[in-house]
């Protein structure tokens, strides 16, 4: 999932100062897991944005709204109503549902609440560690599972550094070499010929930005005949 974490608060309010009618828009997928964006993380910044705007003595009226998704348009158009009556949005969805947020309610001002900081995974209650880098050119099938791209602090692509000590990390010690892990893992299930040869460069072409992706599946259910 995405992982994201709430902005420091003067920075959100220095971006809605110049506004009276707030909308604060949240999102029931990632970045409610990671407590960052969710409905409890709206009403929580919304009541303390009333407080410190009510501190100043300036008057504002602050909404809130949380849809399952703002990634999809059809629960963006949900709100429209209510955005009407809106100076600005304050969004705390990861950076693409802002976006999207943005591109759909174009004459509207919306602001980031969130920063949004990389793909991964639940390690344990409150603890997120990155996984992925979406990087369009996965080398998992040959790496055991586990991503060096991602899991080497130097994104090694071909074997460990000169750096490791006993298994780990030379940049950060409390961390296992990625490298290692790789190799144990193989080692076990007998697959380490897969490390003896080398990987070129990783492809770049692969994560021209922006990325686009049209499911076969869903053009042939919905656009018949389209390319």
């Amino acid at each position: 999932m995405i992982i994201a974490s709430r902005k420091p608060f003067e920075e959100i309010k220095k971006s809605l100062t110049p506004y009276q009618n707030i909308l604060v828009v949240g999102c029931g997928t990632c970045v409610a897991v990671c407590l960052a964006g969710g409905k409890k993380e709206v009403g929580l910044l919304a009541s303390q944005l009333k407080m410190s705007f009510g501190i100043d003595q300036k008057k504002v009226h602050i909404t809130e709204e949380t849809l399952e998704r703002q990634c999809d348009r059809e629960f963006l158009e949900m709100i429209r109503d209510k955005v009407k009556d809106t100076d600005c949005l304050l969004s705390l969805a990861c950076g693409a549902g802002v976006q999207f947020l943005a591109e759909t309610y174009s004459e509207k001002a919306v602001f980031p609440g969130v920063n949004t900081t990389f793909i991964g995974v639940a390690e344990a209650a409150g603890l997120w560690t990155e996984r992925c880098r979406a990087c369009g050119d996965c080398l998992l099938a040959v790496t055991g599972g586990i991503c060096p791209r991602t899991t080497c602090t130097k994104g090694l692509n071909n074997g460990p550094c000169g750096g490791m000590i006993e298994g780990k990390c030379e940049v950060d010690p409390e961390r296992s070499c990625a490298w290692v892990s790789i190799y144990d893992r193989l080692a076990r299930e007998g697959r380490l010929t897969q490390i003896e040869s080398m990987r070129p460069p990783a492809d770049f072409r692969r994560r021209t930005k922006p990325g686009k992706v049209h499911h076969p599946a869903y053009l042939r259910r919905y656009h018949a005949g389209s390319k």
